[in-house]
C-alpha cells in the first residue's frame, strides 16, 4: 500500500465513520417528534439515492452496462448491506438494548478475521489477533452493554446485522466490478429504498411520520432539514467515502476503522445533544484506536508477480556483472 494512498484511505475511512456516527444525533429530533425508526431510515435512504443519482450516472458516463454486468453483486449489496442491515438492526433493538445490538453488530471486523482464517487455513498474524482483542475490548467499554437476560431472537437479528456489515466490506472491496464507488452507492441505495418501501407497505416495519417543526441544533427547524442532512452527510457521503476507503485499504483495516463510528457517535451526541461521555467510554475510545493501529501494522504478503520478476532478473543481473560478455546479443 503506497504511503499517500494509505493515508488518504485512512482519512476517508475515518470520515465515513464520522458521517455514519453522526447520523444518530442528527436524526434523533425526528424520533422525538414522533417519527418511527423505519420511516426515518426510508426517508434517509430514499433522499440519499436521489442525491447520488446524477453523480452516479456521470461516474458511469451514462453507460448502465457495468451495472447490468454486476447486477447480482449490486443486488446483494443493496438488499443485504443497505436495506437488510437497517431492517434487522431495528428489529433487534425492539427486543434487546441498543448498546448490546451495537456490540454484536460491530463484531463484523472480528468475523472477517475468523472467516479469512477458516478460508485460507492460515492463522492471522499476532498483531491482527492482538488488535482484534484490544479493539473489541474498547468497543465493549464504549457501548457499555446492559446486563440481564436477552431475547434470543433479538440477539439473532443483531447477529444477522453483523453479517450484513461484513458483506458491506467484502463487496465494497471489489474494484473488479467496473462500477465506480459513487455508482455502487447510488444503485445500492436506490434498490435499498425500494426494499425498505415494500417492507413498510406490508407492515414489516412500523411507519410513522410527523411533518412538523423539530428541535434541532439548539433551535427549531422544519422536519426536512435533519432528513436532508442525514441523507446527504450520514448516508450519501458516508457510503461513497466508505466504499472508496475499502477499495484503498482492503476489508480488514477498513472494517476496523469502521469501529471509529462508535467513538464519533458518542462525541457527536455529546457535542450536539449534551449526552455526557463517561470515564469508562473515555477509556474505550483509545482502546479501539489502539486496536486499529495494531491491525495497521499487519505485514502484507509480497506480490507473487513481483517475486517471480525478481527471481528472473536477479540471476541474470548477477551473471552479467560476473561476465559482461553475456550481455551481448549472440550473432
Amino acid at each position: 500500500m503506497g504511503g499517500t494512498r494509505g493515508i488518504f484511505g485512512i482519512a476517508l475511512g475515518l470520515a465515513a465513520g464520522l458521517a455514519f456516527g453522526a447520523g444518530g444525533a442528527i436524526v434523533k429530533p425526528l424520533f422525538e417528534a414522533g417519527w418511527s425508526p423505519g420511516a426515518a431510515v426510508l426517508f434517509r435512504v430514499s433522499v440519499a439515492a436521489l442525491l447520488l443519482a446524477v453523480p452516479g450516472l456521470v461516474a458511469l458516463k451514462f453507460d448502465l452496462r457495468p451495472l447490468w454486468r454486476a447486477k447480482w453483486t449490486v443486488l446483494v449489496y443493496a438488499v443485504i448491506a443497505v436495506a437488510g442491515v437497517q431492517l434487522v438492526f431495528y428489529t433487534a433493538i425492539a427486543r434487546i438494548p441498543v448498546s448490546t445490538a451495537l456490540l454484536i453488530e460491530y463484531l463484523a471486523p472480528v468475523a472477517l478475521v475468523l472467516f479469512a482464517w477458516v478460508r485460507t487455513r492460515h492463522v492471522p498474524q499476532v498483531v491482527v489477533l492482538a488488535g482484534s482483542v484490544v479493539a473489541i475490548a474498547g468497543l465493549v467499554l464504549v457501548v457499555d452493554p446492559a446486563g440481564g437476560a436477552l431475547d434470543p431472537f433479538g440477539v439473532a437479528m443483531a447477529g444477522v446485522a453483523m453479517l450484513g456489515v461484513a458483506v458491506y466490506y467484502v463487496i465494497g472491496e471489489r474494484d473488479d466490478l467496473g462500477v465506480p464507488p459513487i455508482a455502487l452507492a447510488a444503485s445500492g441505495l436506490l434498490i435499498g429504498a425500494v426494499v425498505l418501501g415494500i417492507a413498510a407497505l406490508v407492515g414489516l416495519v412500523p411507519f410513522e411520520v410527523a411533518f412538523v417543526e423539530v428541535d434541532f441544533l439548539g433551535g427549531t427547524a422544519p422536519w426536512w432539514v435533519p432528513v436532508l442532512m442525514v441523507a446527504a452527510f450520514s448516508t450519501a457521503f458516508a457510503y461513497v467515502a466508505g466504499i472508496q476507503a475499502i477499495r484503498m485499504l482492503g476489508t480488514r483495516l477498513s472494517s476496523f476503522l469502521g469501529l471509529s463510528e462508535v467513538i464519533f457517535a458518542a462525541v457527536v451526541a455529546w457535542a450536539l445533544l449534551g449526552e455526557a461521555i463517561g470515564p469508562v467510554q473515555a477509556i474505550g475510545g483509545p482502546l479501539i484506536l489502539g486496536g486499529i493501529v495494531l491491525v495497521r501494522f499487519e505485514r502484507r504478503a509480497p506480490d507473487p508477480a513481483a517475486i517471480a520478476l525478481d527471481v528472473d532478473l536477479v540471476p541474470v543481473s548477477a551473471a552479467t556483472r560476473r561476465d559482461p560478455e553475456r550481455s551481448r546479443v549472440a550473432p
